[in-house]
């Protein structure tokens, strides 16, 4: 992994077999960028894949947290800026879970389809609180850092630059965005959006995790629910080859079958 990561991947073995070539939108978690995408890559080389890097994130950690509609609507802008297409598919893991949602509600025309896993749209508890609360007094702790690689269970190969990342994180930015995810709501119209989208929440996560799959499916009516086996919040590097899948999987219209119902 890289700290001069590229936001745009152009596809370099195009599949004419494809259902559609609309680009595909990673969007990360809280206190990484785009790099945190780098395993999927080579599953998606036959698609534009675009890995932008959130407002106070990775090369724009000088921008200021713009909110959760304010970074859905900066990725919409991004990502034409960048590809010169208008419409597209979104992966939101986590914090970019949340705003893959935010995006489907405010500019529905732009997403062809859905998949957010791990998106935490209910309020949050003392628990989730205290630990909200922890995590930035140490913020500027290099040690807290690497321990959170560890928790993760991060390649070696990555650590250094989560570590790295995470102290390049300005204390206002993750207050900003803490406050805007222990909140926690759906976004306002997003029963407005009418296409595919998938809810996942890996098995192990907290439970406020799956009470949001069934909040969120209950504003979405099409919307699919389902469960990664085994599997913890950060979990495209965890088991990563379930991870693919499931994005290949869904982008021909299916649904993986290692994924359980709710």
């Amino acid at each position: 992994m890289t700290t001069t990561f590229p936001e745009l991947h152009p596809a370099t073995d195009p599949q004419p077999s494809a259902r559609d070539d609309h680009p595909v939108v990673l969007l990360h978690g809280g206190n990484v960028a785009g790099w945190m995408w780098e395993p999927q890559l080579k599953a998606l080389q036959h698609r534009t894949v675009v890995t932008p890097n959130l407002p106070g994130f990775g090369s724009r950690t000088a921008e200021p947290w713009p909110g959760l509609a304010g970074a859905a609507d900066d990725v919409a802008e991004r990502v034409a800026a960048l590809t010169g297409r208008r419409r597209f598919h979104v992966v939101g893991l986590s914090l970019g879970a949340v705003v893959a949602l935010h995006l489907a509600a405010r500019s529905p025309g732009a997403v062809a389809s859905v998949l957010a896993t791990g998106a935490l749209l209910l309020p949050l508890g003392r628990a989730h609180r205290l630990v909200s609360g922890l995590q930035l007094a140490l913020l500027e702790k290099a040690w807290f850092w690497k321990a959170q690689a560890a928790a993760f269970r991060l390649p070696p190969d990555a650590r250094d630059l989560y570590v790295s990342h995470g102290l390049s994180v300005r204390p206002e930015t993750a207050r900003r965005m803490y406050a805007d995810v222990l909140a926690g709501q759906l976004p306002d119209g997003l029963a407005k959006y009418d296409g595919p989208m998938l809810l996942v929440a890996g098995e192990r996560e907290a439970k406020v995790a799956h009470r949001s799959l069934t909040a969120a499916a209950a504003a979405v009516p099409q919307a699919l629910t389902r469960v990664a086996p085994g599997m913890h919040h950060i979990w495209n590097i965890e088991d990563p080859d379930l991870f693919d899948a499931m994005i290949l999987t869904w982008l021909d219209g299916r649904v993986e079958p290692r994924l359980r119902n709710l």
